[in-house]
């Protein structure tokens, strides 16, 4: 019997805000939600943004004062001009200031010569060659610098590009708990996972004594690793810049930090875990991991998910100078005006000229579905299938290839098998990959519809989420997840609403692209994300919704477990929506258990049948079957 991987919770922080309970997806379908579910939009946001908190079921100001009806419409649009993508914002780095050095190279002698004055702690041992001390004095020391002598001086360049997905203004995940030294990304891993983990309304505690340690996995990576001054970047950059290295810099610059951080700060977990890069579908590598260890049943417990913080400038001027941006200039040229519509820089299937880097963190609990029935668990959809294949010979790094193709058609075959052709032609939607570049609208859409016409698919729904949140890189599969259980909850598809027209280029006879948003309602029952990354990275996977979930459910273990399953749930459900109106309140409170219940070894005890760990109900079964009987 093949275990069904089962989603119990989900969380995380993006552009369009806070992910569990649908708040980020309703700020994405914000046209099309009611009056109540915009208030709760709202109130999320404002929490994230520090403008407001809600306070006996209202929401007011962060000092307790109320809105008057003047305010409530101020603050709507400060939540909704301060979220997805925008232009840089100056509380990171200001974008027409961007620090960097400049060579200035020494052509001839003065008539005193060239001569530079300096600090005398600040002068370079050994002394370039042909530089030559004249006089000290107070501290100081006078050179005597050679023609042809180089020297930097800092100096401030504008970006090109100045659009990005970023986390709403005003919310720092640094602030939410004590964040020394860490880079950015690890910060929206914490956050994110714990948003995850305290969505399910299960203490976390409770799945651990639930299951064995080594039952539990953490799958988790990022595709760029830490690049900001706390990490990678800042440890590459430091002798550059006249500063030193941090013993901090390389360790926490490594792209497992994502799946680390979690482990051992949030979960205090011990068993499996690992971080699968894909490039831009590392989000699905990762989840195939975690799937297929469901599936087999050597795990019952997966907290999968990514963490990228890609808003720097070195990186944005990498992915720029490759011509894979969306530039201001290039924006402007494409609507004949001056200055560029940075809410609308992201256009996939239209018009484009590039993709917008976003940043985003993103994780999913997901649970077998006896485990999920035996603690009342919330279900928010399940993972069929992710598939993952390469491009084979390539003479670009960066070019398609045929394995999207594969990916694509075997989600779709796997779908049909499970579920026969009537829900695949008619009950299915495609999250697509939607880079916004000019290559992507035309191959992406010439894969996705040569597998609709094989499969008999007629105006299928597709879909592109970056035209709201940007491309995160690694997360770009998880902001999708993301999207698509609300979908799949809610009925509502958002449209690419930045693209007035689409493309004249694209391959879509069989597709329905839509530009608004789609009430879909019971017609999704299954979605399938698509994931195109550098380097031949394919990968497509399958999300199941949950009323259907439900029924396999109820088909595999019968009426009476899932009534149940359903008394559980109650009390499931009303921890859940405590942990939403906590953060309704106030800030974030992420699970930060720094040194906090650490393992002794002396306190590990082994026998021949299991391994035996301080603070774990069960122990690490050691009683394992020859799977090689065959052969010995």
């Amino acid at each position: 019997m093949t275990r069904l991987p089962v989603i119990v919770g989900f969380g995380g922080v993006g552009p369009a805000g806070r992910s569990s309970f649908h708040h980020a997806y309703h700020r994405i379908v914000w046209e099309s939600i009611d009056a109540e579910r915009r208030a709760r939009t709202v109130a999320a946001l404002a929490a994230m943004m520090n403008l407001g908190v809600m306070k006996d079921g209202e929401l007011r100001r962060p000092d307790g004062s109320a809105f008057d009806a003047e305010g409530r419409a101020a603050l709507e649009r400060a939540v909704l001009d301060g979220t997805l993508i925008r232009r840089l914002e100056a509380a990171r780095f200001d974008p027409d200031q961007v620090s960097g050095n400049a060579g200035l190279t020494i052509v001839a002698d003065g008539d005193l010569g060239n001569r530079l004055t300096v600090p005398a702690r600040d002068l370079p041992d050994p002394l370039p060659p042909g530089w030559e001390v004249i006089e000290t004095q107070d501290k100081h020391v006078t050179l005597r610098i050679p023609p042809g002598s180089q020297l930097f001086v800092e100096a401030k360049r504008k970006l090109a590009v100045q659009s990005g997905g970023q986390l709403p203004t005003g919310f720092d995940p640094a602030s939410l708990y004590p964040s020394r030294f860490h880079p950015r990304g690890l910060q929206l891993a914490i956050v994110a996972a714990s948003d995850a983990v305290r969505s399910m309304g299960i203490a976390w505690q409770t799945v651990v004594d639930s299951v064995h340690p080594d039952e539990v996995a953490v799958y988790a990576a990022s595709a760029m690793a830490q690049l900001d001054s706390n990490g990678t970047g800042g440890m590459l950059q430091a002798r550059l810049r006249g500063t030193r290295v941090s013993a901090k810099q390389l360790p926490l610059g490594l792209n497992t930090m994502p799946a680390d951080f979690v482990n051992a700060y949030v979960l205090g977990s011990v068993g499996a875990t690992g971080a699968n890069a894909g490039a831009c579908a590392t989000f699905l590598y990762n989840l195939r991991l975690a799937v297929e260890d469901i599936q087999s049943g050597r795990r019952r417990v997966a907290v999968v998910g990514n963490a990228e913080a890609p808003l720097i400038p070195e990186i944005i001027e990498g992915y720029a100078a490759m011509s894979a941006l969306a530039t201001d200039s290039d924006l402007c040229r494409l609507d004949g005006v001056t200055t560029p519509d940075y809410r609308r820089a992201s256009r996939p299937f239209g018009d484009n000229c590039g993709f917008t880097l976003g940043e985003s963190g993103q994780y999913f609990v997901l649970m077998d579905d006896a485990l999920a029935l035996e603690l009342g668990a919330q279900v928010h959809g399940a993972v069929s299938d992710v598939f993952v294949n390469a491009d084979g010979f390539k003479k670009s790094i960066s070019a398609p290839g045929p394995g999207n193709y594969i990916t694509l058609a075997k989600a779709v075959a796997s779908a049909r098998a499970m579920f026969g052709d009537e829900v695949i032609r008619g009950r299915s939607f495609v999250q697509a990959h939607g880079s916004s570049t000019p290559q992507n609208r035309t191959t992406e859409s010439r894969i996705i519809n040569m597998v609709a016409g094989a499969f008999g698919i007629e105006h299928w729904p597709v879909t592109a989420i970056k035209a709201f949140v940007g491309h995160s890189l690694a997360p770009a599969s998880a902001d999708q997840m993301m999207v698509t259980l609300g979908v799949l909850r809610h009925g509502v598809l958002p449209g690419i609403k930045t693209v007035e027209k689409l493309a004249d280029d694209l391959d879509a006879s069989h597709l329905d692209i839509v530009l608004k948003d789609v009430e879909l309602g019971e017609r999704a029952e299954v979605a399938f994300l698509n994931s195109k990354g550098f380097g031949g990275n394919n990968a497509t996977g399958t999300v199941i919704a949950p009323r259907r979930v439900e029924a396999m459910l109820a088909q595999r273990h019968g009426a009476r477990a899932i009534a149940a399953w359903r008394e559980r749930q109650a009390a499931v459900l009303e921890q859940a929506a405590a942990y939403d109106a906590e953060c309704l309140a106030g800030p974030m409170q992420p699970i930060y258990r720094f040194g906090d219940a650490l393992i002794e070894e002396n306190d590990i005890s082994i026998d021949t049948a299991a391994v035996h760990l301080p603070g774990f109900q069960h122990a690490v079964n050691l009683t394992l079957p020859n799977r090689y009987e065959d052969m010995v």
